[in-house]
């Protein structure tokens, strides 16, 4: 398992706005499409540079794909990157100031101190 790559998918997407609607109306062709191009690119290099051992566990691609966030800080991902993700994706359907801020909260509320290590 690899927070790190967990983490860098968040936090690719969220900065793409095309990347974002991919993500909401196809995870996992959009899942597929960034391990298989963008997992193993150095971050913020464009060109010529890559390592070539980065893969999502099937665990991984599964809360990727199922937009699954609980079982995402679980792993380890970093919830302020799945929080401003998520919120660019699925806010627009509550209609209710916060409502879905609040409903991500609630979702996380059976974790107690300490947290899953959020550390890369």
């Amino acid at each position: 398992m690899s927070t790190y790559l967990l983490d860098k998918f968040l936090y690719t997407v969220d900065r793409d706005p095309d990347l974002v609607e991919r993500y909401r109306e196809d995870p996992a062709g959009l899942v597929a499409w960034w391990e298989a191009t963008q997992a193993n690119r150095i971050l913020n290099v464009t060109d010529g540079e890559a390592s070539t051992w980065l893969a999502f566990t099937d665990a991984e691609r599964a809360a990727l794909v199922g937009h699954d966030h609980v079982a995402l800080f679980a792993m380890g991902a970093h919830p302020f990157l799945t929080l401003t993700l998520f919120i660019a994706m699925f806010e627009r359907d509550h209609p209710e100031p916060l409502s879905y801020q609040k409903g991500y909260g609630a979702a996380l509320a059976h974790f107690s101190l300490p947290y899953p290590d959020i550390a890369t």
